[in-house]
């Protein structure tokens, strides 16, 4: 089970590089590309399977017992607005004719996701 929710572990990284390289590399344009969203969908499941995972086997033998629930909680909430905004990002670059997005979406997705990391690296 080890090897399993390290395979989620490493998808969750994944989902949330293309999530933050896909907003950097679109700050020069009006739109924002289509695989923040597909990464941003990456991360939150991967997420939650390796919550799944870890409750299940792996974070019992750990001495600590796993990571707090409240951080959970808070990584949880900011990925599903982050997911929600990365779709709402999407439908509007598709109904304009050159996929602009507005700013506020755009940079609110770029924001969020870098709190979301913050908080998985200082919250101890």
């Amino acid at each position: 089970m080890e090897f399993l929710y390290n395979v989620f572990v490493a998808l969750h990284f994944i989902g949330w590089a293309i999530v933050l390289g896909g907003y950097l590399a679109s700050l020069r344009s009006p739109g924002l590309y289509k695989g923040v969203f597909h990464g941003a969908l990456t991360a939150l499941v991967a997420g939650v399977a390796m919550v799944g995972i870890g409750e299940a086997s792996v974070w019992k033998d750990w001495a600590s017992g796993g990571p707090d629930m409240a951080k959970i909680g808070v990584k949880l909430v900011i990925a599903l607005v982050i997911a929600v905004l990365a779709f709402v990002a999407k439908r509007q670059g598709a109904k304009a004719a050159d996929g602009a997005v507005a700013p506020g979406v755009k940079h609110a997705i770029g924001g969020l996701t870098l709190v979301n990391i913050l908080v998985a690296v200082f919250w101890n």
